[in-house]
């Protein structure tokens, strides 16, 4: 048995990261963003035993508009070797031991190989087995979105630290050395790694095997810079974002992220609408925002000592630290600036 859906792959988290100007001076700041290492799942393939095939065509129902592909296929003894090397997630609706051994035999190396979420037939709990940072942390998320608990044990989720992996993606870039990571990623738990640095080419780097490389996914990308008032909904920042990119002629393929205060990082709306438009969010810190102040005067300055929050992260966190657009106003509730 088989269904497909097309959609969005929709993830959420939040942490701490940093990014620095071309200079490799450090910009403050951290993100909150869609969960792995910008190659995350978007095609999952449930596999059930078939008195479980409702329980998985609900699971379709409730997540599948989130992925570009997801199937369902019957169990059989060798399904997964059947049907390894064709999707980003398996998603076993079964016991653990039972995908845990089936899969065991499969596994080679884990920037290749997919990811493995297991959950049982009353929904309670969505365990990643492998592939936590590859998309079944991800998977597990959403999963949690019909009322199982993610049962996460990844090092960095474990400790509510974000992954290098999970940096990447809220920059809209990957990781190009995996094996780097495994150094990086223990630097994480120890808060130890420091900002991650921005170098703009052409240039030569040399660097150690515990350093770990991020290439930009666009090569000519835009960032949103985005103030509002508190409680504005996801509706409203997204009316306000799709202004902003027709004012500039881009669409949501070239926004790399978007980019706010600290102080407006935890806005449930902000974090809905990047959520539902699948990009990651970074905050910047005060101090930040006053070294990119953007040329529009605001009364935030005077008032509270923060200066304009949209046009400055948006420059702060533009590769050219330029603004494309200046500070938009939607219905008095959020702002938006357009950085490149």
């Amino acid at each position: 048995m088989s269904t497909d859906t097309d959609a969005d792959t929709t993830t959420d988290g939040s942490t701490d990261t940093d990014t620095t100007t071309d200079d490799s001076s450090d910009v403050g700041g951290h993100c909150s963003s869609p969960d792995s290492d910008g190659e995350v799942a978007e095609s999952i393939a449930i596999i059930s035993f078939e008195r479980k095939l409702d329980t998985a065509a609900a699971i379709v129902d409730g997540i599948g508009d989130r992925y570009e592909s997801i199937d369902v296929i019957e169990y059989h003894g060798d399904v997964f070797a059947e049907h390894w090397g064709e999707y980003d997630c398996f998603v076993g609706l079964m016991a653990s031991g039972i995908a845990m051994r089936k899969t065991a035999p499969l596994l080679d190396d884990k920037w290749d190989d997919p990811a493995i979420v297991v959950i049982d037939e009353e929904l309670t709990w969505a365990i990643p087995i492998t592939g936590g940072h590859h998309g079944a942390n991800q998977v597990a998320d959403d999963l949690a979105s019909m009322g199982a608990v993610p049962a996460m044990t990844t090092a960095s989720e474990a400790a509510d630290k974000q992954g290098v992996e999970k940096r990447a993606k809220a920059l809209s870039a990957h990781v190009v050395n995996g094996d780097s990571t495994v150094a990086t990623n223990l630097a994480v738990l120890d808060d130890e790694l420091g900002p991650v640095e921005r170098l703009d080419g052409p240039r030569a780097v040399l660097v150690d095997d515990d350093v770990t490389v991020l290439r930009r996914n666009h090569a000519d990308g835009v960032v949103l810079g985005t103030g509002s008032v508190s409680g504005a909904d996801a509706d409203r920042f997204l009316a306000a974002w799709d202004t902003a990119l027709d004012e500039v002629g881009r669409d949501w393929d070239d926004v790399e992220f978007v980019a706010t205060a600290t102080r407006k990082e935890d806005e449930p709306g902000l974090l809905a609408a990047a959520a539902e438009r699948d990009v990651g969010v970074v905050a910047f810190d005060r101090e930040t925002l006053l070294e990119f102040e953007g040329p529009t005067p605001s009364k935030s300055k005077e008032l509270i000592g923060w200066p304009g929050v949209a046009e400055a992260s948006a420059i702060a966190g533009g590769a050219d630290h330029e603004l494309a657009v200046a500070k938009l106003r939607h219905e008095r509730e959020v702002t938006v600036a357009v950085g490149r």
